[in-house]
Order: structure tokens, then sequence, then C-alpha cells
């Protein structure tokens, strides 16, 4: 399986009309790739609290659009990551979407653990409550966004639900890196599950980004990561070596709690 994680430079001197077009480009250019991932709240950046208002849409409104376009043109599965979804009642939400090669929408999903604790995303946007796992012909994909990834219980809950290779679009800062590539390889091993897990590049709101888009194997190793700046990382994978860890080490079988 061939994944492209696409490491966006979200950066405040380009227009989030022309970061979508350009994104789209960018997705055009993945086809042959199976699976492709962009990062969280790529249209506005994760730290820029006071345009998610203003730059909030309709779960299918102008990036749906866009994304399901390019998906379809380049005949991938694509992660487009997240946007600031606001429904008809006025709440906002953190959201990922997700299309299949044909470019039907094949899930969202609603971010649950919101950062910010009593500022930011913590307090404007509302919280997701169920939890989202996509079959593709090669593996179940569980999805998860950014935040999410210092919570093991809610990728145990994805496990439980099938999920073998766990997807992570994320805005995560530099001066926290060292926790964002030490998580995804710890959820990776204690889930015996590939980690894929896509990162912004570039500053926004006077927030360095952390970059170092990252792939891990179900035993922890680390089978590519990006640098600091905008790039594609692609990485070939066989999802079938899931199945093989879970047997060979069948740690998931003894658990407890």
């Amino acid at each position: 399986m061939r994944a492209s994680l696409i490491q966006i430079a979200v950066d405040e001197g380009e227009s989030v009309e022309t970061r979508r077009l350009r994104v789209a480009s960018l997705v055009r250019e993945q086809a042959g790739a199976d699976l492709v991932v962009l990062p969280e709240l790529w249209t506005t950046g994760a730290f820029a609290f006071e345009e998610f208002a203003a730059q909030a849409e309709p779960l299918e409104g102008t990036t749906h659009e866009l994304m399901a376009k390019a998906a379809s043109d380049a005949g991938v599965w694509l992660h487009a990551g997240s946007i600031p979804e606001r429904t008809p009642d006025g709440t906002l939400y953190n959201t990922s979407l997700l299309f299949s090669p044909s470019g039907e929408r094949a899930a969202s999903y609603r971010k649950i653990h919101r950062f910010g604790f009593d500022k930011g995303e913590a307090v404007l946007m509302g919280r997701g409550e169920d939890l989202v796992t996509v079959r593709l012909p090669e593996t179940t994909l569980g999805v998860a966004t950014c935040y999410d990834l210092r919570f093991p219980e809610l990728f145990r809950g994805l496990v439980d639900a099938g999920a073998e290779t766990l997807v992570i679009p994320a805005g995560w800062p530099e001066r926290r890196r060292d926790h964002w590539t030490l998580l995804a390889r710890a959820r990776a091993v204690e889930n015996q599950a590939f980690v894929l897990a896509c990162g912004t590049a570039g500053t926004h709101a006077r927030v360095p980004q952390a970059g170092h888009s990252i792939v891990v194997d179900p035993w922890g190793q680390v089978l590519a990561e990006a640098g600091a700046d905008e790039e594609v990382l692609t990485v070939e994978f066989d999802p079938g070596k899931v199945a093989v860890t879970r047997e060979q080490f069948p740690a998931l079988k003894d658990r407890v709690l």
C-alpha cells in the first residue's frame, strides 16, 4: 500500500482560497497512491482561533467540493484533514473529511478531544462523540485528530472497532515536537497498528509548527519522517503486517481493562 502525507505549510501570507486551490493541485499530483493524508485545519491554521468563526463552512462547503474533486481526479482515497465546520444551529466543530477514489464522502469525524483547556478550540468548538473507522480494500482506517493522540482510550476503541491503520492529522506546535513523535510511536506499539500522522509546517498565529509527519509500523519502527518544511512524505507499507504482528505477539489478547 502506498500512502502520501502532504505536510502543508500554513502561513499567514497565503489566503485560504489560494491554499485550497494549491492543496487540491498537490492531491492530484499523488495519482498512483492508495491513500493521501492532509493535516488538521490546514485551511485556517490550528492555532488561528480568531479565524475559526469567520472561516467556518458547512460540511459540504467549498473545501468539501474541492477535495472530493481532487480525490476523484487522482483516483485516491483521501483523508482531507479537517475543517472548521459550522452546523445549521451555529455550532463549530473540528471536522475531518474522508473521500473515496470516486469522490464520494466515505466518512466525517468530529474531533473528540478539544485542545486549549479554557480557551481556543476548547471553548470555541463543540465536542465530537463518535468513533470513526473506514474500510479500504487494503486496511481499516481508524480516525483521530491531533490532541486526540494524547488519549490512548480513544485508540483502544478504534482497535476494538477493527482499526488496523491509525490516521492522525494535526497542527502540532514545534515546542512539543518530541511529544508528537513519542506518542505516535506509542500508539503504534500499544495497538499493534500502523500510524500515519500528518502535521503542518510553517508558522501561523505566531506559533511555529512541528512538521515531522511520521509513519510508524506496528512494532514502533519509524518507516518515514518528514522534516520541518512543506513536503510530501510518501511511503509503501504492507497492511498485512498488522495481522502477523498481532499473531506473533498477541498482547492485545491479554487485555484486562
